[in-house]
């Protein structure tokens, strides 16, 4: 037995959860904000730019704030040489660009900090995250380049995304030659990290590589004709394509000298962010799916197939416990109930009050509330649109305008996720709406399906965790499911089914109603 550690380099922090399989406990849960790092000026995970569309980071900061936690837990007192096993979790999409001194194993001696030792071996100082936007144009031109966006969605299981790492690294193969045929090999940020951890290159994981449209889901290797269409010599930049349960290494000297690992820890290949969540909230399998109501609202579930969205908002990842997981995601979520509370000037407790006193269905009372531009579906012009009542439409209803935006989102996320091809038994919910139980019910009542709460701050971090377990044989899938993903006791609501049917009736007009004003 012993411990397994799970990093998670999300956009603002380094963090890790270690846990203990043979107690099923949580042993540590820490982090570093890179504010904690202001010398590489990314407190908020990014550089600052004049362009609003470019979003880059500096890829040493996520080196500094990984010693900065390490050396956080020595000196707190936690034994790292009880860890058997550490994998981890990635912002998934960002990429790192190194040169020749990389591939160089005698380079890597780390005598003066990891930082230090990166530094000179980067062709790029700056790595485009998963925020950056501004390669519309390489988008196009790779749709152009194998026949449309249908087909690269087909083959990598979604179409050209400006986020995304094969139009990045497009763009700068493009903008930068120079520096891109210095470039010896292109890391995400999962395996530049784990490369680190390693002591040498490893191998990128099909879960956080199906994020490039790079990586054909048929063969999980890379697509030849993505390729060409992406860049030249692109494919003996890349690392090899490694499954998600890959021991890559035994943990690099540089570790176990300075804060004591044992040196026969195993390194993982470290995953995308929202694979590891993935595992992390307990839904490896099919048949549990998870809505989280955050700032955005996003729907994941495994599936067995790659089915792909035809309508092209989907996206189809790797997930690492076997086969596939399906991820769709809704910008207008706890902004846009938050946007209806302070209109009508309510508590949190009056938004539920107004759920409460209102009827399944509203009356007939619809919204589409984009008070952003939305991306499920694309809409660029922001703007609520309301059917109803005259009272509704003029805004003098409150009740009536909280129960359509929470109804709205609920029958969003079922009618864009319905090319997944599988109908969850369960649903399990986190984010800060998930407290709300009238919330809660509308979508156990709309997807007609029991609903489970969770309490997990840092589920990609906790996936790596249980992803480390897993792959060095300490137990089940299962087992680290029910050990450590457990629901909140009490806490489950499950659906009335006179409104279930309601609701189904309801979805082809509220469909309808969305085509109209589109």
């Amino acid at each position: 037995m012993g411990w397994y550690l799970g990093l998670d380099a999300s956009t603002q922090s380094m963090s890790t959860i270690i846990i203990d399989t043979e107690s099923g406990r949580v042993v540590v849960d820490e982090s570093v904000g890179f504010d904690e790092c202001p010398e590489y000026r990314c407190p908020q995970g990014f550089l600052e730019s004049d362009d609003p569309l470019i979003k880059h980071a500096d890829p040493l900061v996520w080196l500094a704030a990984l010693e900065k936690l390490l050396r956080k837990l020595v000196d707190g007192g936690i034994d790292l040489s009880r860890v058997v096993a550490v994998s981890g979790s990635g912002q998934q999409h960002g990429t790192v660009y190194l040169n020749r001194r990389f591939l160089d194993v005698s380079a890597w001696g780390a005598s003066a900090g990891l930082a230090a030792m990166i530094e000179p071996m980067l062709s790029r100082k700056t790595a485009p995250i998963w925020m950056d936007s501004s390669t519309t144009v390489e988008c196009r031109e790779i749709a152009e380049a194998v026949g449309g966006a249908e087909v690269v969605q087909r083959k990598t299981g979604s179409p050209p995304i400006e986020r995304f790492s094969g139009p990045q690294i497009r763009r700068f193969s493009k903008d930068n030659p120079t520096a891109y045929n210095d470039t010896a090999v292109v890391h995400l940020v999962s395996s530049f990290i784990a490369s680190v951890l390693v002591g040498r290159g490893v191998g990128v994981d099909i879960g956080d590589g199906a994020g490039m449209n790079l990586l054909n889901l048929s063969t999980l290797e890379w697509d030849e004709d993505m390729l060409a269409a992406t860049a030249p010599g692109l494919r003996d930049r890349l690392p090899e394509v490694v499954s998600s349960d890959t021991i890559v290494g035994r943990i690099a000297p540089y570790f176990s000298d300075k804060y004591g690992f044992n040196p026969d820890v195993q390194i993982v290949a470290w995953s995308g962010d929202n694979p590891n969540s993935l595992i992390g909230v307990g839904a490896h399998a099919p048949g549990t799916a998870v809505v989280s109501l955050g700032t955005s609202h996003t729907y994941f579930a495994a599936m067995k197939k790659p089915n792909v969205d035809p309508e092209g908002y989907g996206h189809v990842f790797g997930n690492p416990a076997g086969g596939f997981m399906s991820l769709i995601c809704f910008k207008n979520g706890a902004l846009a109930q938050e946007e209806i509370r302070d209109r009508y000037g309510l508590t949190w407790e009056a938004f539920d009050d107004c759920l409460r006193s209102t009827p399944p269905g509203n009356s007939g009372n619809m919204m589409l509330p984009y008070f952003v531009s939305e991306i499920t579906p694309l809409v660029l012009d922001a703007g609520a649109v309301r059917t109803g009542s005259d009272e509704f439409l003029n805004g003098g209803d409150a009740c009536a305008a909280v129960r359509a935006v929470v109804e709205s989102q609920a029958l969003r996320l079922k009618i864009h996720s319905s090319w997944m091809a599988s109908t969850p038994d369960t649903i399990r919910v986190t984010g800060g709406a998930s407290v709300s139980t009238e919330v809660c019910r509308v979508l156990a009542d709309v997807f007609n399906a029991e609903l489970e709460r969770l309490e997990t701050g840092n589920s990609a971090g906790l996936g790596a965790a249980m992803r480390a377990a897993e792959a060095a044989g300490a137990a089940s899938w299962k087992d680290l499911t029910d050990r450590f993903c457990q629901p909140v006791k009490g806490m489950n609501v499950t659906p009335d089914r006179d409104n279930a049917a309601m609701y189904e009736d309801m979805q082809s007009r509220y469909a309808a109603f969305a085509r109209e004003h589109a």
